[in-house]
């Protein structure tokens, strides 16, 4: 499979990106933030449900319920999801405050912290990838629901690759619905000049190949790198094209190239 230029990939002439999980190995601090964070919750405010009580799942709960959207909109899935119906507040609440925004705001306070002390590193495969695309003059866009995204970019040293961000900061000034809405994206793809069906999306998380799908784009790819039970075939039902666990495998040399993807089959 030749890597997305201008006569590859089915005509894609433009790549989009996630960040978390995708570019960087950050959605592993996210997760860990989000888990300490919910936990907490769940102690203080137990839903009546004895099963909803159990803790959050790095895995499973990460990916369904908050992996690629905004702080209050991830905090709000995961409450609903155990049944908890906190008032919404802001994501300024104080941490500690019974309000979804509270929770938020704690998981924020947590992740600082942990970037500061853990720093960030890119996917060593993402940047081989990055690096032969930007050597083809393929123009390359970073998206993230996170207000860090330049800073994690910045600190993994792959900012210069991309020609455009649209991050969490951005997606306030806009008012651009979060993901699984492809408004992020099709910024994105309209920052770079290139229509969304000719350009890929690049995401590890449900509700981004979702907006993918439902944005129009070419090609959508889903990574997988929890390589979990199911989480492949998930990737698939919410509409990635094909699912990789590395970039690293859309290499023209890599061990496990896939085959080309097939027209999508509504």
């Amino acid at each position: 499979m030749s890597p997305p230029g201008r006569s590859g990939w089915r005509g894609v002439d433009a790549v989009v990106l996630d960040t978390d999980g995708v570019i960087t190995d950050s959605a592993k601090v996210h997760a860990a933030a989000w888990k300490t964070a919910f936990d907490a919750c769940l102690r203080a405010n137990p839903p009546d449900d004895p099963a909803a009580r159990r803790p959050f799942d790095i895995r499973d709960d990460y990916l369904r319920h908050v992996d690629g959207r905004s702080r209050q909109d991830g905090a709000a899935a995961f409450l609903a999801s155990r049944g908890l119906r906190l008032p919404l507040g802001s994501g300024d609440d104080a941490p500690g405050t019974d309000t979804v925004g509270a929770v938020a705001a704690y998981k924020e306070e947590l992740f600082t912290a942990r970037l500061r002390e853990q720093g960030i590193q890119p996917y060593p495969g993402t940047v081989r990838l990055l690096k032969l695309l930007r050597d083809r003059s393929v123009p390359l866009a970073a998206v993230s629901a996170s207000r860090h995204a330049r800073e994690l970019l910045t600190r993994a040293g792959v900012l210069p690759s991309f020609d455009a961000l649209v991050d969490g900061v951005e997606a306030a000034r806009l008012r651009l619905p979060g993901k699984p809405e492809p408004a992020l994206f099709l910024e994105a793809a309209r920052r770079l000049g290139v229509p969304a069906d000719r350009a890929a999306v690049v995401e590890d998380a449900l509700a981004g190949v979702e907006a993918g799908r439902r944005g129009g784009f070419a090609l959508v790819i889903g990574v997988d790198r929890t390589a979990g039970p199911g989480t492949g075939a998930a990737l698939l039902e919410r509409g990635a094209d094909l699912v990789v666990r590395d970039l690293a495998e859309l290499l023209p040399d890599g061990p496990d190239a896939p085959p080309r993807p097939r027209d999508r089959e509504d």
